[in-house]
């Protein structure tokens, strides 16, 4: 069994309306490749870019969501909505289950009751930016690096108040820390140790270490750029930075978070979603039961606040 943290199948979705999740060749992630993995559970992101218009990002936000209930949970009886942890307790054998969550802020504007809306639509955890900034905080691509705004400050807190969680992936260097003084339920969904490749999406010591402190959730991606300087990963890349985040105490936390369908670069053996079960094969033969079960889903169960 895998929980895996993140991927942008609801973006390709979107982007390209005439796309089978099915079975389509373009894509990482499809029912039938599913359905033969070991993925159990899987977050599916809600991705609106920033070439978008302002007025219409949340009406795109809105339309992912109808894609995810229209085309990825209607069709396939065999695929149900998770809310909770029970919810993931509840999948019979044959079933799978299928978490929304939002990567980046910026389609509610200032507006808490546009992020209310899409809570009660199933929204589970919150990216609070992608690279670039929003009302909320700067994210890691914008050189200014600002910290959680006031209005920043009220999303954290909403997110404590209805047990979402706030994932600070993409997310500025001081909005990282400002997040960790105020989120209730912290996670990086996915992100790589910044000491094996140096990349500004990933974390650095002091920053896993934070998260590994309070057991937040840390989900390793397989984003060949964030796993190795050169570009050119392979499954002994993954299985590197997940040793790492473990020899600083992250038993607890680290897990598993593809980003499949967010990057058009792959890890050699993990090229698409069915190569999971090559990973798993691999994790199996290195770690021990128990931890390989943290790593797979127990980590990131134990972080859904309800």
């Amino acid at each position: 069994m895998l929980i895996d943290a993140h991927c942008d199948v609801l973006y390709q979705l979107w982007k390209d309306p005439s796309i089978s999740f099915k079975d389509s060749s373009k894509l990482h992630v499809t029912y039938e490749k599913w359905m033969k993995s070991n993925v159990k559970v899987q977050c599916f992101a809600i991705f609106v870019p920033d070439t978008v218009p302002n007025n219409l990002q949340f009406e795109t936000a809105l339309k992912m969501i109808d894609i995810f209930y229209e085309k990825i949970l209607k069709p396939f009886s065999k695929i149900k909505l998770v809310t909770s942890k029970q919810d993931i307790e509840n999948l019979k054998e044959d079933e799978k289950g299928a978490i929304l969550t939002l990567e980046g802020c910026h389609p509610i504007g200032t507006d808490l009751m546009k992020l209310k809306t899409l809570i009660r639509l199933g929204v589970r955890s919150v990216g609070l930016t992608w690279n670039n900034p929003n009302a909320v905080a700067d994210g890691v691509g914008e050189p200014r690096g600002a910290g959680l705004t006031s209005f920043g400050k009220e999303v954290v807190e909403t997110l404590n108040e209805y047990n979402v969680l706030t994932d600070v992936s993409h997310l500025s260097y001081q909005g990282f820390w400002d997040v960790m003084e105020l989120a209730d339920y912290p996670i990086a969904s996915h992100s790589n140790s910044y000491k094996l490749c140096n990349h500004p999406r990933n974390l650095d010591d002091k920053q896993l270490k934070a998260l590994i402190a309070k057991k937040a959730f840390i989900g390793i991606t397989f984003v060949p750029t964030f796993l190795t300087e050169s570009g050119n990963a392979t499954i002994k890349d993954v299985i590197h930075h997940i040793e790492a985040i473990y020899k600083l105490g992250g038993e607890d936390s680290v897990g598993l978070g593809s980003d499949f369908d967010g990057t058009f670069d792959v890890v050699k053996g993990l090229e698409e979603y069915s190569k999971y079960n090559t990973l798993y094969h691999e994790l199996r033969k290195r770690f021990s039961t128990t931890f390989v079960e943290k790593l797979a889903w127990k980590n990131f169960l134990q972080n859904m606040p309800i």
